[in-house]
């Protein structure tokens, strides 16, 4: 048989441009842009052969049920194209064709897609239904640079079959509940409900609303407690700090006043000085969730923003790979020759410059690791115009890239113990002798010093005031979305790759709200009614199983057979068990999706006539807007609101009226609050009191 072309298949357009610039590196002619079926796709002379570069839009195929009925359990599934399934997907049907039809004409293949399960099973799918092969060479790069695209042409080898059945299984399984599990609770609560609606869950996402919905409860039950402490204000040397009680949280209320009268007026004496120098190490580079944990915490970005802000500026080849679990960079990715070139931008020339006269180029590694994927780092490529999120981003990862090498830093740490009449209070000193790793991080890198004077056993110490101070203890703060997907992962609920998805897709389902995530009525009302009739669905440790013998299906320890029959095995016990409580769970969850739609609806008390302001979508025109409850009493008051995007009523109250604001989601855009009462002072003011 006559050799044909070869096809390289890219995940995305804009990867396949960078694969296709890559090769023209090696054969040393351009790539000719072909044009066709509304898409572009490329052709060169590589090694005296006819390569095609061609690109997929992620997954062109998806999980779909065999045949039709909407019951459950349903097992029996195939792969069907992604456009056949969902109209919304009907962009990825030339990608497909122009592939079926290049398959046929090429006689050897390259998976050139993102090196993870997700990008492998993009791959496979097409080269077993559109191109009829399962046989082909895999490309492995963490960046998309010109030269690691070389290097993994070059070293390409055969596909990673472990890593594509972990994908294909992870599919398998999530379609298994998802829709298993959707259908159950929808088809339950249809009899009950007034206008039908759906519910959703999954084998992640069950799961995490429950730890969710158990931090609401543990706040909810909370019973706050009494403390009181005493401090000292005191000066010594000109120098004026504060000793606190020691205890520093004083119980009993009788005690604490006998504390405060007692020192009313009295000197204090140090009884204990220490002074100690601390070595902080510099912090590992980045894996995906330290980085999604400070973007949120110095940015205020969401994990899924930050993912798509990172994959912004890997397929930029700004940075490496980012759906990465590991906090080590090899030698292998050039420490000197990166630095060096990130040192052509000003802003970080001087620290590079300092990196490089030391001479010992060698990070600090952290202890998590990825098989596939090495830390996120910097690739040195010079960023062209970048957004102003993108900036900050990719200013928060080269700032880490480069404190991973810097030294460690030192700083003093002092406790004093001193005594005023008879009773002991302490106080602490904190600052930076040598600040090295923390000046590279720059504005990331918090620390508060608290200076105190030179203090010396036996020293008096003048005292300025006394204060007594009474608190409540505090209950657990809610989680972030941040915080959550750090703890998803430490109890390995879902992946890198999905965790922030997820946690979206609680939001969008109205199971939570608000920035400190709240579980909403209806979020609580599923989470207690699966556990009282059927708690399988929130197993947490079932799923956590589960992701574990992915891992080893990955390492090539384990079939994927094996895996997809125990999870059809334990989703047929837990969806009998729904069934024979299904009467109970629909009617308990259609009352709490009436109520809590009901909620929704509401705004807040009405300016004019106390009554309920509620969200409102007009019969006649189709519009909404804000009314009041006591309409047919004769209460006229009405506010417009944005036609489009999602309503939320926050916590937040307008600084001018009082009102609460509310908050507008609209699909990749940033959400922005407003005031809707057109009477407030701040109104004009603000331009309608908008707040981005």
């Amino acid at each position: 048989m006559k050799e044909g072309p070869t096809l390289v298949i890219a995940e995305k357009p804009s990867t396949a441009k960078s694969i296709a610039r890559a090769l023209a590196a090696i054969s040393g002619n351009a790539p000719r842009a072909v044009k066709g079926r509304g898409l572009i796709y490329y052709e060169l002379i590589v090694n005296g052969r006819l390569h095609i570069v061609s690109p997929a839009v992620g997954h062109l195929y998806g999980i779909h049920q065999k045949g039709s009925g909407w019951s459950y359990p349903v097992f029996d599934v195939e792969w069907k194209p992604s456009w056949e399934i969902d109209k919304s997907s009907q962009f990825t049907r030339p990608y497909l064709e122009n592939f079926m039809s290049l398959g046929r004409q090429c006689t050897s293949f390259i998976s050139a897609t993102d090196y993870d399960r997700e990008g492998s099973v993009i791959a496979y799918n097409i080269l077993k239904f559109a191109c009829g092969t399962e046989k082909a060479r895999r490309m492995k790069f963490s960046t998309l640079t010109t030269p690691d695209l070389v290097r993994s042409y070059n070293d390409a080898g055969e596909l990673d079959y472990g890593q594509i059945q972990a994908g294909l299984a992870r599919h398998i399984l999530d379609w298994y509940w998802g829709i298993n599990i959707t259908r159950a609770l929808t088809l339950a609560m249809k009899p009950h409900s007034r206008g039908f609606g759906i519910l959703s869950s999954g084998r992640v996402q069950g799961p995490t609303l429950k730890l969710l919905a158990d931090r609401e409860r543990e706040i909810s039950s909370f019973v706050p407690e009494k403390f009181w402490t005493i401090l000292l204000l005191c000066r010594h040397e000109g120098l004026e700090f504060v000793a606190r009680s020691d205890p520093e949280r004083i119980w009993d209320e009788a005690q604490a006043e006998e504390i405060y009268q007692k020192c009313l007026g009295q000197p204090a004496y140090v009884t204990r000085a220490e002074t100690k120098v601390v070595t902080l190490y510099p912090p590992p580079p980045f894996d995906l969730t330290s980085l999604q944990t400070e973007a949120y915490r110095h940015f205020g970005f969401t994990p899924a923003r930050t993912m798509n802000i990172a994959q912004a500026l890997y397929e930029e080849a700004l940075i490496s790979y980012p759906r990465t679990s590991s906090q080590k960079l090899p030698p292998t990715i050039g420490y000197e020759r990166i630095v060096s070139q990130i040192s052509n931008q000003a802003r970080y020339s001087g620290l590079c410059g300092r990196l490089l006269a030391d001479g010992r180029l060698k990070p600090r590694q952290g202890a998590k690791s990825d098989p596939a994927h090495p830390a996120i780092y910097p690739t040195g490529a010079r960023p062209g115009r970048l957004r102003i999120d993108q900036d900050k981003l990719y200013d928060l990862i080269c700032r880490r890239f480069l404190a991973s090498f810097a030294r460690p830093a030192k700083r003093e740490s002092t406790d004093v113990v001193l005594t005023a009449a008879g009773f002991p209070f302490r106080a602490s000193g904190r600052r930076t002798l040598e600040a090295n790793w923390i000046e590279f991080y720059g504005p990331y890198a918090k620390f508060e010093d608290v200076i105190l004077p030179h203090l010396q056993e036996g020293e008096q110490v003048e005292v300025l005031d006394v204060k007594k101070e009474g608190k409540e203890t505090e209950p657990p703060g809610r989680y972030s979305q941040a915080s959550i997907i750090k703890e998803m992962e430490r109890r390995s609920l879902g992946t890198k790759a999905t965790r922030a998805l997820i946690v979206q897709t609680l939001y969008d389902r109205g199971y939570v709200r608000g920035r400190s995530i709240e579980v909403t009525e209806l979020g609580m009302s599923v989470v207690d009614t699966l556990s009282r009739y059927c708690p399988g669905v929130l197993s947490e440790s079932l799923t956590a199983k589960l992701e574990k013998e992915m891992e080893a299906i990955e390492e090539g320890k384990a079939p994927m057979e094996n895996l997809v029959e125990e999870a059809r095995s334990s989703l047929t016990e837990i969806l009998q068990k729904f069934k024979e409580r299904e009467e109970a769970i629909g009617r308990e969850l259609a009352e709490a999706s009436l109520q809590a739609k009901a909620k929704a609806n509401e705004v807040g008390p009405c300016p004019k006539c106390g009554g309920t302001l509620k969200f409102i979508t007009s019969r006649r025109t189709g519009k909404r807007f804000i009314g009041c409850s006591g309409y047919s009493k004769g209460c006229s008051f009405s506010a417009p609101v944005p036609q489009s995007g999602r309503l939320n009523v926050t916590q937040a109250k307008c600084k001018g009226c009082g009102q609460p604001l509310i908050s507008v989601l609209r699909a990749g855009k940033r959400p922005w609050r407003f005031c809707f009462n057109l009477e407030c002072p701040l109104r004009n003011a603000t331009k309608g009191n908008r707040s981005e």
